[in-house]
């Protein structure tokens, strides 16, 4: 998941990797029921559109055009939180709808395969819709499903993977365990990282609205740790104090252009990473000293610096201007020392709830050599290091694989190497210098496992493999070319890493058919 959460940094979200969902390409909203531009008010805010005044007849969906209106029943909720329901056999994608509701809508595109409307009206509201409590909920579009109770934000999520797993891999009778919730779906992200600009003399923190570059204040935002909330408003604060120039994306002048904030858990310390689009941060000695006196939790100030003109959010250098160099953290027993740049897991909690799953689908008896093929930072692979004889983990990203053996020795874990390569390659020439792996695991981008891994794990044939996944559809893709492959499905298990969101992320367990 390394090499996927570095490319997330382009995502000024909360979901990083997250709301590109809703700008790809027309063959993925094809292929996954993608949103358009945010047109639906009435299930978000409570107001409504003018009611439509009558409804669009047709003989068949070929006829329904853009500017028609028609009446939907919502199925289901799609990978994207939005409503899908169908107009004449062909699938419908309303944003905001929820699953149960009938609705009016007016169509926004009608394409061969797929219409895409926004509600007008609704005429049956589902029992499940709820006011959002985001003041910003439709602006911000980090989020997706607040306007729904978490009781049906887990239901729907279920049937999301099971849909994927319907479409993709032909399984209509999915072995899926019920999904693993939050007690408390709210202030679970441990990290934040807004982008910058000014609104007259008042400085704005957040994200830009969907399709624009019209920034949204997200103060306070309700997913985030309360305490990362206060450091944002604080830093904002002391900014605004000692007239620090922000930076403009139009004009390309000013400095701080994003502040970054993570907590760690079980210390409640800081760490603040103030992104710079120049080498020089005005008045930093100052800035330094009120940022200390006015947020004591925070325990390291740093600049990165970033010139480009790439969305990505980090650049290549990064200078600590106070405090310590990193920011101590646990899962579990598994200790991390995480720099400014380091991916760590947005929340904590579940994420345990996820490697207990990933554990327990190893099955590790002391005796196995277990391969992690996509290891990133060594999260996975240190969590099963003292159940298994070795583990191997493999990173195309170089640093990921510093940070990886740096855990490890943090962790006092000698059992687990961290190579740098492509698995496609290093497991082949593993297996043909005679080391099998006994058990296989994969945690990959939301674009799933490329087909030559595939093809070498089916090759090198280990007992067990464990896939874990934040992309349902990629998944089942995938999932179809392992049971091709020898491969049967034991088990898939739905985590909610990201309440409120569309997110939901898996784990599941294949076996070889032959042991």
């Amino acid at each position: 998941m390394y090499q996927e959460r570095k490319r997330s940094e382009v995502i000024m979200a909360r979901m990083e990797d997250k709301r590109a969902d809703r700008n790809r390409g027309e063959r993925q909203r094809k292929d996954a029921g993608v949103k358009g531009k945010r047109t639906f008010h009435e299930g978000r805010s409570g107001s409504k559109i003018k009611p439509a005044s009558s409804l669009n007849a047709h003989s068949s969906a070929e006829e329904v055009k853009a500017g028609d209106r028609i009446v939907v029943t919502i199925k289901r909720i799609g990978i994207n939180g939005e409503g899908v329901g169908y107009y004449k056999r062909k699938a419908v994608f309303i944003e905001g709808a929820l699953t149960g509701e009938v609705v009016k809508a007016q169509v926004t595109k009608a394409e061969r395969g797929y219409i895409q409307a926004s509600v007008t009206e609704i005429e049956k509201k589902s029992p499940h819709r709820q006011q959002p409590p985001c003041p910003v909920y439709e602006e911000c579009g980090g989020c997706q499903l607040q306007h729904m109770t978490y009781e049906a934000q887990l239901m729907a999520k279920e049937e999301i993977v099971r849909e994927a797993f319907q479409r993709y891999a032909g399984i209509d009778s999915l072995p899926m365990r019920p999904i693993l919730g939050m007690d408390n779906p709210w202030g679970y992200r441990n990290k934040a990282q807004l982008q910058a600009g000014r609104q007259g003399r008042e400085i704005l923190t957040g994200l830009y609205a969907a399709g624009s570059h019209r920034l949204v204040d997200i103060s306070g935002c309700e997913v985030q740790d309360p305490i990362v909330n206060e450091v944002i408003e604080g830093t904002k604060a002391v900014l605004g104090e000692l007239d620090i120039p922000i930076y403009n994306e139009r004009t390309r002048e000013g400095a701080v252009r994003t502040i970054v904030a993570r907590v760690g858990r079980a210390s409640e310390h800081v760490q603040l990473t103030l992104i710079t689009a120049a080498d020089r941060l005005p008045d930093a000695r100052r800035l330094v000293q009120r940022i200390r006196e006015k947020l004591p939790m925070v325990k390291t100030i740093a600049q990165n610096v970033n010139k480009g003109k790439s969305p990505l959010i980090f650049g290549e250098r990064t200078t600590v201007l106070w405090g310590d160099e990193r920011l101590n953290e646990t899962l579990g027993d598994v200790r991390f020392a995480l720099s400014p740049r380091a991916f760590f897991q947005l929340n904590p909690e579940q994420t345990v709830k996820l490697y207990d799953a990933v554990k327990e689908a190893a099955a590790l008896t002391g005796k196995e050599l277990v391969v992690d093929a996509y290891c990133g930072t060594g999260t996975i692979g240190m969590w099963l290091a003292k159940d298994a004889s070795e583990v191997r983990g493999i990173e195309v990203i170089p640093e990921a694989v510093a940070d990886a053996r740096d855990n490890a020795c943090a962790s006092g874990i000698d059992n687990a190497r961290f190579f740098e390569g492509r698995a496609e390659e290093l497991l082949p020439q593993w297996v043909a210098q005679g080391v099998r792996p006994d058990v296989v695991v994969v945690d990959p981008p939301r674009t799933g496992c490329e087909l030559p891994l595939l093809q070498a794990i089916a090759k090198a044939q280990p007992k067990r493999l464990v896939y874990v996944s934040c992309n349902p559809s990629t998944l089942a893709k995938d999932c179809k070319v392992l049971l091709d492959s020898g491969y049967q499905l034991e088990w898939v298990q739905p985590v909610d890493m990201f309440p409120q969101t569309s997110h939901v992320e898996c784990c599941s367990l294949l076996v070889r058919k032959d042991n």
